[in-house]
C-alpha cells in the first residue's frame, strides 16, 4: 500500500512534458529501426529532465523487449538518484556498488544501475556477468571513463545522455563512440516555455594570462590558486557579491581548495554567513552543510569540484564563477545549478569572474551541437584565447581612485581611435604613446600639491597604463609579450620624467 502510494506520487510529479515525449519518441524510432548495436547520443540541457526521460525509456523498453537494461553513472550520488527515479516509474532495479561482489539474484531484476568503475572491476575480475542486456544507458556521457565498458556490451544498443556532447578529452571525440546525435530543446526554448529560470549575467574583467593549462586541457589548480587567492581578486569577488548578489542564496565555484578557504575567510571577516565544501569533506559534514544551505535564505556556500553534478538545490538564486575554465561542459554544469524554477523564482544571477561568458558565450546563447559533435576540434580551436579576450577589456578607473583625479574632467583615452587618427594623418604610431603619456602626466600634476604627490599618483595608474599599452601593442604588427612588458616599464619611466617637467613649467 505504501509503495503503490509512493509510486503514484512520483509518477504524478514526473508527468512527461511535450518536449520530453517528443524526444522519447525520436529515440524509440532509432531503437525500433536502427541496428541493435547502434550507438545513439542524446543532448538536453541541465534541468531539462534527462533522468526522467531515460527512466521512461527504460520502462517502455522493458515493456516491449524481453531483454534487460543497464544504466551507467560516474558517481554514487547519481546511482542513488537514478535508482529512486526508476522506482518511481515502476522499474525493478538493483544498484551495483562496491558492496556487490556477485549477482546470484540477477534474474529477479530487469534493470541494473552501476558506477562505471565498479562494474568494470567486477567484469575484469570475472566475478560478475550480466546476461541478456539489450540497452545500455550512459548518463553524463561526455566523460570518457565509459569507454572502458563499451567492449563489454558489443551486442547492446548504447544510448548516451548528456547536456554537452563534447568529450572531456579532445583526443577521444564522442563521434568515435556514437553513430549520431539527437538534439533536444535549447536552453532559451526551455526558459520561454517556463521550465528553466532565466540567467542575468554580470561579467567582471579578469586578467588570466598568468594561468597555466594542464594536461587535461583546463587551467591548473596551482596557477588558479595563485591568481584567485590574492587580495585583489578576493576584493573583486567581495565587491561583485555585494553589488549584484547581496542577500541572495549564493553558490561560489572555485578551482582550488586554497582559493575556497580564502573566500571563506574573506566573507566571514566581512560578516557574511558562509560555509566551505570540497571533496575532502566527510559525508556527515557534507549532509550537514547542504542541509544548512537549504534552510538558510541568504546562505553563501563556497565549493570546489563537488557540486557540479548530482546536486540539486532549486532555491539557489546566485551563481558565482570564481574561476576560469576551458571546459564548456563545466561552464554549463556550474550555471545550471541555479537554473531550477520555483514559485516566485523565475530568474537567477550569474557573476562571472573568469571571462567564461566571453570565451563560450552566454549560458542561453544558441549552440550548433551537431557541428560540435561532428567537428569538436574545429569548435575548440575557434574559442577566443585569453590574450584576445583581454584586448577587449575596457578599463574603468575605480571610484576611489577616480576621486583622486577629481580636477581632471576626463581621464579616459581611446587608444584605437587615436591610432586611427594618426594613421589617417600619416603620422607615426608613436604619437599615440606620447599623447597618452602627456594626458597621464597632466592628470598627476593637476591633482597634486607637490612633485612628490604627483609622482605617487603616477604609481596608482599602473592598471590604466597596462590596459592602454595592451591596446596600443594590439594596434601594432607582430609585437611580442616581452616587448609589451618593456613598453610598460618604458612608459612608467618616461611618465616620471614628464611629470617633473610639467610640474616645473606649471610652478616655476
Amino acid at each position: 500500500m505504501q509503495n503503490s502510494h509512493f509510486e503514484s506520487e512520483v509518477e504524478e510529479k514526473k508527468e512527461l512534458y511535450g518536449y520530453q515525449q517528443g524526444d522519447i519518441d525520436a529515440i524509440f524510432e532509432r531503437l525500433d529501426n536502427a541496428p541493435p548495436t547502434h550507438h545513439l547520443l542524446y543532448q538536453l540541457p541541465t534541468g531539462g529532465g534527462k533522468t526522467v526521460i531515460f527512466s521512461e525509456i527504460v520502462r517502455r523498453y522493458l515493456s516491449k523487449h524481453d531483454k534487460k537494461v543497464v544504466v551507467l553513472t560516474h558517481r554514487i550520488e547519481l546511482c542513488k538518484q537514478t535508482s529512486k527515479m526508476l522506482d518511481g516509474f515502476g522499474v525493478t532495479n538493483k544498484i551495483i556498488n562496491s558492496k556487490v561482489k556477485e549477482l546470484p539474484d540477477q534474474n529477479e531484476y530487469s534493470c541494473f544501475v552501476a558506477m562505471v568503475e565498479t562494474l568494470k572491476n567486477r567484469i575484469n575480475d570475472e566475478k560478475l556477468r550480466l546476461d541478456n542486456i539489450g540497452l545500455v544507458i550512459i548518463d553524463e556521457a561526455h566523460y570518457n571513463s565509459f569507454r572502458k565498458l563499451l567492449h563489454s556490451f558489443r551486442n547492446s544498443f548504447i544510448l548516451g545522455v548528456t547536456a554537452t556532447p563534447l568529450s572531456s578529452n579532445i583526443k577521444l571525440p564522442m563521434n568515435q563512440n556514437y553513430d549520431e546525435l539527437i538534439v533536444g530543446d535549447t536552453i532559451r526554448s526551455l526558459i520561454e516555455k517556463g521550465f528553466l529560470a532565466e540567467a542575468t549575467t554580470y561579467s567582471y574583467d579578469v586578467g588570466l594570462t598568468s594561468l597555466k593549462v594542464g594536461i587535461n586541457g583546463d587551467y591548473t589548480v596551482k596557477s588558479s590558486d595563485d591568481l584567485y587567492s590574492n587580495m585583489v581578486m578576493q576584493e573583486k569577488l567581495l565587491h561583485a557579491y555585494t553589488e549584484k548578489s547581496l542577500g541572495k542564496k549564493t553558490l561560489i565555484f572555485n578551482n582550488g581548495i586554497n582559493t575556497s578557504l580564502y573566500v571563506y575567510d574573506t566573507f566571514r571577516e566581512a560578516g557574511f554567513d558562509i560555509r566551505h565544501l570540497d571533496n575532502t569533506s566527510s559525508a556527515e559534514d557534507r549532509r550537514e552543510i547542504l542541509q544548512w544551505f537549504k534552510k538558510t535564505p541568504d546562505a553563501v556556500l563556497t565549493s570546489v569540484g563537488i557540486l557540479t553534478t548530482g546536486f540539486d538545490e532549486p532555491t539557489v538564486e546566485s551563481i558565482i564563477l570564481n574561476r576560469a575554465t576551458k571546459s564548456l561542459t563545466l561552464y554549463f554544469q556550474m550555471i545550471g545549478r541555479g537554473s531550477r524554477k520555483l514559485p516566485g523564482k523565475d530568474k537567477f544571477t550569474v557573476i562571472d569572474l573568469g571571462n567564461n561568458a566571453a570565451r563560450f558565450g552566454l549560458w542561453d546563447a544558441p549552440l550548433d551541437w551537431q557541428h560540435i559533435f561532428k567537428a569538436p576540434e574545429f569548435y575548440l580551436e575557434s574559442l577566443r584565447d585569453d590574450a584576445e579576450i583581454e584586448l577587449y577589456f575596457k578599463y574603468e578607473m575605480p571610484p576611489a581612485l577616480r576621486a583622486k583625479f577629481g580636477k581632471t574632467p576626463d581621464v579616459t583615452f581611446d587608444v584605437e581611435e587615436e591610432h586611427k587618427k594618426a594613421i589617417a594623418q600619416n603620422l607615426r604610431s608613436k604619437v599615440v604613446f606620447e599623447k597618452s603619456l602627456d594626458q597621464h602626466a597632466a592628470m598627476c600634476v593637476d591633482n597634486a600639491d607637490d612633485l612628490f604627490g604627483a609622482k605617487m599618483l603616477a604609481k596608482e595608474l599602473a592598471d590604466d597604463i597596462e590596459s592602454r599599452m595592451k591596446r596600443y601593442v594590439s594596434c601594432l604588427a607582430h609585437c611580442s609579450k616581452n616587448y609589451r612588458g618593456w613598453l610598460i616599464e618604458d612608459y612608467k619611466n618616461k611618465l616620471v620624467v614628464l611629470i617633473g617637467k610639467k610640474f616645473r613649467e606649471k610652478h616655476f
